[in-house]
């Protein structure tokens, strides 16, 4: 493994341009990975099935740079950072040429939503009972 030399970091308008070709560089990288390829995988084929994955992506960057002008005060910065979600979705199922999407259910769905439900049913007439005795007096 090899060092890689330390470079002096610009100063002046050569930090605001360095920066700026920075998000730039990153954003062709990232906009480049953000395609059809990232969402759907790469089709498995087993005996007369096939399964292609299907994911949701995202791509999020940011950066700036600022220099601070005063008599007394001198300095510059700046800063980036970004990153990248893949969360799958389900799959698309293709058997005897009918494709079909089927979706990966989140499992505390299954629970919450119905328990909202249950909490909901019973607590609503309670509150209607309160609400409208408060108002009769």
């Amino acid at each position: 493994m090899t060092d890689a030399p330390v470079r002096q970091a610009p100063t002046g308008e050569s930090a605001a341009n360095a920066a700026a070709s920075l998000l730039e560089r990153l954003a062709e990288r990232i906009g480049g990975r953000a395609s059809v390829t990232a969402v759907f995988g790469e089709p498995v084929t087993r005996g007369e099935v096939t399964v292609i994955p299907v994911a949701r992506i995202g791509f999020g960057f940011g950066g700036g740079a600022g220099r601070e002008i005063g008599t007394a005060k001198t300095g510059e910065g700046g800063g980036g950072g970004g990153g990248a979600e893949a969360r799958p979705l389900g799959f698309i199922e293709i058997r005897n040429g009918l494709a079909t999407y089927k979706p990966i259910r989140d499992p505390w769905a299954d629970v919450v939503i119905p328990l909202a439900g249950v909490v909901l049913g019973t607590s609503l007439p309670k509150i209607m009972r309160r609400l409208l005795k408060r108002r009769k007096n």
